[in-house]
């Protein structure tokens, strides 16, 4: 019983950062199947995020495969340190490092997909805003007092957090768009290198890789599965007629 109970206190923070607060979340239609896609999120990933979190349950080798990456390419363009390509996703940032400049330790984010769910990091990844009360001079509308700082800002640019007019509905008699004044919302005041609709893109296929690193196996156990429907689909028909002839002497 203490054993059951240790478990399910171990999982509870799981699930309340799954929840995401009482913030709306964006949905992100993951796209595993999508070669292209998962590519340009590890780049993006090696690039931006691989300097302070590791993917440490991860080897080269195996993200290089499974994305069909020739791995010359994958050591030429992703692997920025001395690791070989089958060794495990690991950065040079040492644990006290970290903490002594960010207050934590970054953690790694293997799991990360798992534990928060691609529709919170989809969110998150794009909801930081200016705060000069912060350390790093932002703030993050699902994660409040985010102590990571806004790594993909040059690409995005500049995001405020204040009052702007949005969308509530149509007319349906003009067809024209109605709007209200709001508070509390985020809005760029400056853009990046890329358009919202660009980096709205980058971050999908960033959120997608990071959802396949969380379970590599993952498509491969959605084709099995149907293969295992099938069999049990079939294996119905003589277990049905068997259990027929047991019982027809039955009165």
């Amino acid at each position: 019983m203490k054993k059951l109970f240790a478990l399910i206190a171990a999982a509870l923070p799981a699930f309340a950062f799954a929840a995401g607060g009482n913030v709306h979340l964006d949905e992100h239609r993951t796209d595993l199947h999508d070669k292209a896609s998962l590519q340009r999120g590890a780049q993006t990933y090696m690039n931006y995020c691989m300097g302070c979190h590791s993917l440490e349950h991860s080897r080269y080798n195996r993200v290089a495969k499974d994305l069909d990456i020739p791995e010359d390419l994958m050591m030429e363009n992703m692997v920025f340190t001395n690791q070989k390509i089958g060794e495990l996703m690991t950065n040079a940032m040492r644990k006290e490092d970290g903490k002594t400049w960010f207050g934590a330790t970054p953690p790694d984010l293997t799991l990360v997909a798992r534990v928060r769910r691609p529709d919170w990091l989809y969110t998150y990844l794009r909801s930081f805003y200016e705060d000069p009360k912060r350390p790093w001079g932002v703030n993050n509308a699902v994660f409040k007092d985010v102590g990571m700082p806004h790594v993909l800002a040059d690409l995005q640019g500049r995001q405020v957090k204040g009052t702007a007019q949005v969308a509530v509905g149509y007319d349906t008699l003009t067809g024209q768009e109605i709007t209200e004044e709001r508070d509390g919302v985020l809005y760029l005041a400056e853009e990046g290198q890329l358009s919202a609709k660009e980096y709205d893109k980058l971050v999908f296929d960033l959120v997608n890789f990071l959802t396949y690193v969380a379970e590599p196996i993952a498509t491969e156990r959605q084709r099995l599965g149907w293969w295992v429907l099938g069999f049990l689909a079939i294996f119905l028909i003589p277990v049905y007629l068997l259990n027929k002839e047991y019982w027809k002497d039955v009165k």
